[in-house]
């Protein structure tokens, strides 16, 4: 019983206590929720300014990213479109890490560069090369390379599809003859691929994937495209080293191949800091280009006008032309900006259009199919197919032959004017008089060569003064087209 009794009690003692402190709750409930609420508004409150203040600088820090050297090449800030593509952009590694900025003679070509002179060079190099800065961008990306390859033809060629080197290196990558095995590369009497765009950047990009698999390192496959990867190789397995600032710092490499990487850098850092060293921040890119098959020689020209794109942004997508038409070979595609597929499809469907032209020249004493050949740029076998039966020893003077107009020449007036036109751009033969305001940046670059081998032609530094009236030696420029 005392326990019952005890257990009652204790119960009716609970009861009361829980009696007394649910009386006193029940008033203070709506209080107390009250204050629930607003702590919780404050606190969810709080906690959006705080994200809010978070993700702000992560904002800032992933716009700022376009201003950083590993940016492809200070575009503008993307929109949501072209956001994945600009994040792909990210996959290659920069060339331009501390310790190679931290150079001395990296810094050298950055305050060479970065002159005035230097500076005008480079706008009008990369405005030269507009046409073909979106396509090297794109295979640059895709391959997940380091983004500052898209400036090694500023270097290597000044963005000229045309360019010959003193050793006989051609196009915007300088490929040689005896280097273009194996990466799709033709010369023949039609084309010289190696001012090809497209197939030269496919091609100079593999060859920087293969140095760089052999080398293990950006910067002695950077060198290995300059000198060799078999002279770099046998540097690296003579010495030991297999860091390029290191041979270059030993002398090891070769004086231009211990340049060619600091000029590089160079020119990718002030290109990715355009506002900084008052670089224009990104020329006007031509539209994207598309290859299609011609099945027939076509003359530019009239390709152009009957499609209506531009006769110059043709001829420059398609430099490794060595006449004005395209070659017979089935296989060869001409490049064209692809909104304009459709208008050449159309064009070269159209039976009424001849898409070729050609000169009429009658038979004189003395003409030979040879001296027709060298003064209207083409081969006697074209002649011949063109005037099926014709032969050298059995030209009939006063018959009129059809000769293919591959450029633009004036009629053959006999032996005179055969080899009138001569070319030869490589060699330092030409005089040029300076005059009042010329710097050497600007002489090059109407001569289209790199400022530092005409300095080094006429025993120059790069940003001396030039004395209004002194001789300087240049190329000679050949006026045909």
């Amino acid at each position: 019983m005392k326990i019952n009794h005890r257990g009652h009690r204790g119960g009716t003692e609970d009861t009361e206590r829980k009696g007394r402190y649910n009386s006193f709750a029940f008033p203070l409930c709506p209080l107390w929720f009250s204050l629930c609420v607003l702590c919780g508004f404050s606190f969810v409150t709080a906690a959006l300014h705080a994200q809010t203040d978070i993700s702000r600088p992560l904002r800032q820090v992933q716009f700022r990213m376009a201003d950083h050297p590993a940016s492809r090449n200070m575009l503008p800030a993307p929109n949501e479109a072209d956001l994945s593509s600009t994040l792909r952009s990210f996959t290659g590694s920069s060339l331009l890490t501390p310790h190679a900025m931290e150079q001395a003679l990296t810094q050298q070509y950055i305050r060479q560069y970065s002159s005035r002179g230097g500076i005008e060079w480079l706008n009008a190099v990369m405005r030269r090369g507009s046409p073909y800065l979106s396509f090297i961008r794109k295979e640059i990306e895709e391959r997940g390379l380091p983004p500052e390859l898209l400036y090694l033809p500023v270097i290597e060629s000044g963005y000229l599809p045309t360019a010959v080197s003193k050793s006989g290196a051609m196009g915007l990558w300088q490929f040689m003859k005896n280097s273009i095995g194996g990466y799709d590369i033709k010369i023949n009497d039609w084309v010289d691929e190696r001012r090809d765009f497209w197939k030269a950047t496919q091609g100079a990009l593999r060859k920087l994937e293969d140095n760089y698999r052999a080398l293990e390192d950006w910067p002695l496959a950077l060198a290995a495209y300059n000198a060799g990867l078999g002279g770099v190789s046998r540097v690296v397995k003579q010495t030991g080293v297999q860091d390029y600032w290191t041979l270059s710092e030993k002398k090891a490499l070769k004086e231009e191949t211990i340049h060619y990487v600091p000029k590089l850098l160079a020119v990718a850092h002030i290109m990715s800091h355009p506002r900084q060293y008052g670089a224009d921040a990104w020329p006007e890119e031509a539209p994207d280009w598309t290859r299609i098959p011609l099945g027939k020689p076509v003359d530019l020209t009239i390709l152009a006008a009957q499609a209506g794109i531009d006769i110059g942004l043709l001829k420059s997508g398609n430099a490794e032309l060595n006449y004005n038409i395209t070659p017979p070979d089935a296989s060869w595609q001409l490049k064209i900006p692809a909104e304009s597929a459709l208008a050449v499809a159309a064009v070269l469907d159209r039976k009424d259009i001849q898409l070729t032209k050609n000169y009429l020249h009658t038979i004189h004493y003395g003409d030979t199919l040879s001296a027709l050949a060298l003064h209207y740029g083409i081969s006697v076998d074209l002649i011949q197919n063109a005037n099926p039966g014709l032969r050298n020893q059995y030209l009939q003077i006063g018959k009129p032959i059809l000769i293919p107009a591959f450029k633009d020449v004036g009629p053959y007036q006999g032996e005179q004017s055969a080899g009138s036109n001569s070319a030869g751009n490589s060699s330092f033969n030409g005089i040029h008089l300076v005059k009042q305001g010329e710097t050497l940046w600007g002489i090059a670059l109407a001569y289209g060569i790199d400022p530092g081998t005409l300095a080094q032609a006429n025993n120059m530094d790069l940003n001396g003064t030039l004395s209004v009236g002194r001789n300087l030696k240049v190329p000679i420029i050949g006026n045909d087209e």
